[in-house]
């Protein structure tokens, strides 16, 4: 939610229209229209909605990571480590996503995509471990 609200409050302050949030899928539509926003503002713009998207795309793969270890009762301190990392890792991938205007940089928001999912699939590794000689049945 945070690049969207950032992407709003640029497009605010750089624009002489102003956001409608009656329409909030309409913000990357107007942009190219709007000649009173010069285009590397409108690229970040575009970035910052392109990290609130990719976020939500990854929040259905950390919520059944967590959910799976709880659910196998891993230890609280690498649920919690591990899940901590994650959302650190989603905030650096963020302002990497929307500062980004090289190609170095899109390499770096790559590999702290991969740190994300990688802590997210060792949840799951680990709650299967922690599964793997428990009976069916409870």
């Amino acid at each position: 939610m945070a690049p969207h609200l950032y992407a709003v409050s640029l497009y605010d302050a750089r624009s002489s229209q102003k956001f409608d949030p009656t329409l909030p899928r309409s913000l990357i539509g107007k942009l190219a229209s709007d000649q009173t926003i010069d285009q590397a503002t409108k690229d970040r713009i575009i970035r910052a909605e392109g990290a609130q998207q990719n976020g939500f795309e990854n929040l259905g793969l950390f919520a059944a990571a967590v959910v799976a270890g709880n659910v196998a009762g891993l230890d609280n301190w690498w649920l919690n480590a591990l899940s901590g990392g994650y959302l650190a890792s989603r905030v650096a991938y963020n302002v990497v996503y929307v500062n980004n205007e090289t190609r170095a940089g899109a390499s770096s928001r790559t590999g702290l995509f991969f740190i994300g999912v990688g802590m997210c699939m060792a949840l799951f590794v680990m709650a299967g471990n922690n599964l793997r000689n428990t009976p069916l049945s409870r």
